[in-house]
């Protein structure tokens, strides 16, 4: 069929629902909508064959992204390799890793020195001059989808920089474009926000509001003053971020993420997060990407508490995000390291076993970004009595080396005394204590450290969705101090764990004589072993078992008759756990387990099918 036929087709099953969920916005403003169709027909006729092809091929197999060979990577493509010319010249380093998932990290046009990372953009449909153009980008995600790479992209949805063409016309005094934004004669309405809204980066950039002299006007910036918010009840802002979206897909994007997602929607009153709206918004981009390109999933950046995470899922009726972000696992994680009681991510384990099993997430330890401590604190104050600033206090000082016998090495950002709270930066190697150990000179500590990088990525591995590596983690990158010697970057330790990929650590990746190699070879027989065992595939059904040791993590998965057991100790002392009497064999050894009582050594672990 062509374009049209094919349009028609697409868009006959969801036009009410959507025309409905537009009207909950927007009222009857049938002249927007009818842009918003034209859009979309417009952007389904410039989808090139290929993508077409691609679409039909996993609109066949949706769960395609469910399989136990996905594995991704997240990386900048500036420091992996330069430019993206250079990440495609490295795809066979890639493909080495046994990498088929590649997040690629802000790489749109923001301007330097005001782009927080690259979430200020200044042009969605411009790569950043130093990382070449869009036809770099085009090109690197066909060479990806040749070799079976699927590509995700960060797109920035809440705001854009104040270089944006949006933004400047508005800094002029166009009324049109002003309306694009959150725009106030005096401070009046803005101090009526501020009296409910949170702050985002309350030392770094304190305050939702920015006062700009040449104009003499207020504008809200969320985040950075710099980072203008939209304003998503100016129809024209969803329109054309939508259409913004879709050209990045048509480029060959397979995956987009949203970037901060939750705070899309304001209202005067509200905390400005998560409010009802961003859902509906939600959904309509993803019946949007259903009509133009059903082959494209959206990946949810929702940094909160577990209980404002799972609604972005939508329900199975009614998607909204494809995948999320399984950030308090991570955080949880991390926690445990520390506490060695594994009670809090046995509680958050009990909440994700209870979702359906159709819902996808991105696994992972850690990211670009910090380690903010987003825990069940009411749980760990009625069962373990802790309270959150002691807590908070007790993981940030052993995470940077402050807490007597601590061996971790990280950084603190956006320290707030005040508060009692910050988040933790460092790379996994660093916060393991491979650094320290590699300092100190001291065998045993490095052997202890090696342990624990390993049982926490085998860890993530075994969770529901896509495990995603950090750039560097497979090699036990350390963390990079030369930031503090940047006066562009020293005020935001994020760039800890941004540092440049160190090839010369790459080239020792087949050497288990090194860290590097017995790293990579050891993360590369755990993903081999979980890529050939359906046990692991994304829709397993997982539950937990009572291991009868608060130091022990024990879960069961189950799928298509088999049945796998994980016991994960994070404790840096051998542990006795209890394990199911069934004839079990070791999927990392090949060794016969017969159950019962087992010992697990300092940060060991074992993977136990019958």
């Amino acid at each position: 069929m062509n374009s049209h036929e094919l349009f028609e087709a697409r868009l006959l099953p969801c036009q009410d629902e959507m025309w409905g969920l537009y009207a909950s916005l927007y009222g009857d403003n049938w002249d927007s909508f009818s842009y918003f169709l034209g859009m979309l027909e417009r952007s389904l006729d410039q989808r090139k064959p290929a993508l077409r092809e691609q679409d039909e091929k996993r609109l066949a197999n949706p769960d395609w992204c469910r399989s136990s060979e996905m594995l991704g990577m997240m990386l900048y493509p500036s420091c992996f390799a330069k430019t993206l010319p250079g990440v495609q010249e490295k795809l066979p380093y890639l493909k080495e890793c046994g990498i088929n998932y590649l997040h690629l990290m802000p790489l749109l046009d923001s301007p330097e020195g005001k782009s927080d990372g690259g979430y200020a953009v200044s042009d969605f449909r411009k790569v950043r001059p130093d990382l070449g153009t869009m036809e770099d980008l085009e090109t690197l995600a066909d060479a990806c989808r040749e070799n079976g790479i699927a590509l995700c992209l960060d797109f920035v949805l809440n705001h854009t920089s104040e270089e944006h063409p949006w933004a400047k016309a508005a800094r002029a005094g166009d009324p049109v474009a002003r309306s694009r934004y959150f725009f106030y004669d005096n401070w009046d309405i803005p101090n009526q926000f501020e009296w409910t809204v949170p702050q985002v980066f309350p030392t770094t950039a304190p305050g939702n509001f920015t006062y700009l002299p040449d104009c003499g006007k207020v504008v809200m910036t969320s985040f950075y003053p710099f980072q203008w918010d939209l304003n998503y009840s100016n129809p024209m802002v969803l329109n054309d971020m939508t259409e913004n979206l879709l050209y990045l897909a048509n480029r060959g994007m397979d995956v987009i993420r949203l970037d901060a997602v939750p705070y899309i929607w304001k209202q005067l009153g509200t905390n400005c997060r998560n409010l009802p709206q961003v859902h509906t918004l939600v959904r309509l981009i993803h019946l949007a990407c259903q009509v133009v390109c059903p082959g494209v999933l959206l990946l949810g950046e929702v940094v909160m508490e577990p209980s404002k995470v799972a609604p972005y899922f939508g329900t199975p009726e009614r998607p909204e995000c494809d995948m999320l972000y399984n950030v308090t696992t991570m955080c949880t994680t991390w926690s445990t390291v520390a506490t060695r009681d594994v009670g809090l991510l046995r509680h958050q384990m009990e909440q994700v076993c209870a979702l359906p099993r159709t819902y996808l997430f991105q696994n992972y330890l850690r990211c670009h970004d910090d380690i903010g401590w987003g825990l069940d604190y009411s749980w760990l104050a009625q069962w373990q009595g802790q309270g959150e600033v002691p807590h908070k206090k007790y993981l940030n000082d052993w995470f940077t080396g402050r807490w007597p016998g601590s061996w971790s090495r990280g950084e603190l950002y956006n320290d707030d005394p005040r508060l009692g709270d910050a988040r933790l930066c460092g790379t996994t190697a660093s916060l393991c204590g491979v650094e320290s150990a590699l300092v100190s000179g001291d065998h045993d500590a490095l052997e202890r450290a090696i342990r624990c990088d390993l049982m926490l990525h085998a860890w993530m591995l075994s969770q529901s969705g896509i495990p995603v590596l950090y750039s560097g983690d497979e090699l036990g990158r350390l963390n990079d101090y030369n930031y503090h010697g940047d006066p562009a970057k020293v005020d935001d330790s994020r760039y800890l764990h941004r540092g440049n990929f160190q090839w010369d650590q790459a080239a020792l990746c087949r050497d288990e004589s090194t860290v590097p190699g017995r790293i990579f070879q050891g993360l590369r027989r755990l993903e081999t072993i979980r890529g050939r065992e359906q046990v692991f595939r994304a829709d397993a059904e997982v539950s937990l078992l009572e291991p009868e040791n608060r130091s022990v993590l024990a879960i069961c998965r189950q799928y298509g008759g088999e049945e796998l057991v994980a016991l994960f100790n994070f404790s840096e002392h051998s542990q006795s756990a209890r394990c199911p009497e069934h004839g079990w064999t070791d999927l990392v050894s090949g060794q016969k387990v017969d159950g019962g009582f087992l010992t697990l050594p300092g940060y060991g672990f074992l993977w136990l099918k019958k």
